[in-house]
C-alpha cells in the first residue's frame, strides 16, 4: 500500500524587514534585532521585541528565527538552484502565529519543512491534563501559556541520505495563583534508511561536542532519553539511530538553559548537512526506494501515535494543522508482514533499531 500525503498548498510570502528604520525615524536599531536575514517577519510586533529585548520570550523567538533561516539556506545549497523554500507566515486568532518553510518535490529533498511557531493564549483542559500526566504540578484547569519553538523534519529523495528531525522550544505557563513556570525542551535525531556507521558516529560526535561544552554528563543522559522516547512501542523498535532528547529542562537559570539550547540548535547544520552532501548523488535501486518508503511508514506511525509535540498541537485551540503535520512525508508505504531477509543491509538496520548501541 502506497500512501501520498497531500501537499500543504503553501504560498510564497513576501519578505519585509520590519526592523528597518522608516524615512521618518533616525533612531539606530539595535543590531541584535536585525531581521534582514530571516525567512519572514517575526511573529511578535517590532515594538514589543525592542521594548522587551531582555525577556526570554523575545530572546527565544529571535533565536529560532535565526536558526530557521540558517538551516533553510544550508539546505537550499544542497538543492537544485531553481528550488527554493516556500515561506508561509501565518497568524493565529487566539494569539501568536508562525513561519512555515517548505520545499516539496525537489531533486535532493522530497519534502523539507522548517517551522517556527510563537503562540500564546489559554491552555485547554486536555493540554493541562497531558502536562500533569508527565509530572507537571500545574494548579488550575485552563491556564495562560506562551510557547515558542522551531521544528524541522527533512525527508530526502535519495534513500542513502538519512532523515533528520530537530525541535527546540521554550514554554511558560501562568498558574491560577500567579506563579509562572518555565522550561525548555528539544533534541535532534537521525533516521537513516541504510546504516553507514561512520555517518552515525559523525552525527553523534557533533551533538556530544555541543553537550560537553555545558556539562559532560548531558550527552549520555540525553542520548538515552532519545533512544527511549523515540520507541515505536507497537513495533518494538526505535524510529532511528537516536541523537539527543530532553524535556522539562529547568534545572539551572533560564539564561544557562537557553545557552545550552542554543548550542544544540547550532549543531544541527554541522551534524547533518555534510551527510546530505556526501550521499545526495549516490545511485540507488527501486528496491532501496521501496525500503525507504516502508521505513517512512514507521516514521508516520510514531509521529501520529506517540509524539508529544503532535499531541500538544492537536489539543491547542486554533491549531494550524498543516504546520503540525508538516513532519509527514509526501510518500510512505506499508506492506503486510514485511520483514527484511537475514544478512541484508535492511536487516542490519532493523537490528540496530531494535537494540540501540553506543556510537562514540
Amino acid at each position: 500500500m502506497l500512501i501520498r500525503f497531500a501537499g500543504l498548498g503553501l504560498g510564497a510570502a513576501s519578505f519585509t524587514t520590519i526592523f528597518a528604520a522608516s524615512s521618518n525615524n533616525t533612531n539606530v536599531v539595535d543590531p541584535s534585532y536585525d531581521a534582514s536575514k530571516f525567512m519572514a517577519e517575526p511573529v511578535t510586533p517590532r515594538s514589543t521585541l525592542i521594548k522587551d529585548k531582555d525577556d526570554m520570550k523575545v530572546k527565544m523567538e529571535l533565536f529560532i528565527m535565526k536558526i530557521q533561516a540558517e538551516f533553510c539556506r544550508a539546505l537550499e545549497n544542497e538543492e537544485d538552484p531553481s528550488k527554493k523554500f516556500f515561506v508561509d507566515r501565518w497568524t493565529r486568532s487566539e494569539g501568536g502565529g508562525g513561519v512555515t518553510c517548505v520545499i516539496q518535490d525537489g531533486k535532493t529533498f522530497e519534502k523539507a519543512g522548517v517551522n517556527v511557531s510563537v503562540v500564546h493564549g489559554v491552555l485547554p483542559v486536555d493540554a493541562v491534563r497531558q502536562m500533569k500526566a508527565r509530572g507537571k504540578d500545574l494548579v488550575g484547569k485552563e491556564l495562560p501559556f506562551f510557547a515558542a519553538g522551531i521544528s524541522s523534519v527533512i525527508h530526502p529523495s535519495n534513500p542513502h541520505v538519512p532523515t533528520v528531525h530537530f525541535n527546540y522550544r521554550y514554554f511558560e505557563v501562568t498558574q491560577e495563583n500567579g506563579e509562572k513556570m518555565w522550561w525548555f525542551g528539544g533534541g535532534t535525531d537521525l533516521t537513516p534508511y541504510y546504516l553507514v556507521e561512520e555517518d552515525v558516529r559523525h552525527f553523534h560526535s557533533t551533538l556530544k561536542k555541543a553537550c560537553d561544552s555545558h556539562d559532560r554528563g548531558y550527552y549520555q543522559k540525553f542520548k538515552k532519553w532519545c533512544d527511549d522516547y523515540f520507541l515505536v512501542n507497537h513495533r518494538n523498535e526505535r524510529r532511528g539511530v537516536g541523537g539527543i532528547f530532553f524535556d522539562d529542562f529547568d534545572g539551572k537559570s533560564s539564561e544557562d538553559c537557553f545557552e545550552f539550547v542554543k548550542s544544540c540548535a547550532e549543531s544541527v547544520i554541522p551534524s547533518y548537512v555534510p551527510l546530505v552532501n556526501k550521499h545526495r548523488n549516490d545511485p540507488y535501486t527501486s528496491a532501496e526506494r521501496d525500503w525507504q518508503l516502508l521505513r517512512r511508514g514507521r516514521y508516520v506511525e510514531f509521529n501520529l501515535v506517540y509524539d508529544r509535540g503532535t499531541k500538544f498541537g492537536l489539543y491547542t485551540p486554533g491549531a494550524r494543522i498543516e504546520s503540525i503535520l508538516m513532519s509527514l512525508p509526501v510518500y510512505a508505504k506499508w506492506e503486510y508482514m514485511h520483514s527484511p531477509p537475514d544478512g541484508t543491509p535492511e536487516a542490519k538496520l532493523t537490528e540496530i533499531l531494535k537494540n540501540p548501541k553506543e556510537w562514540i
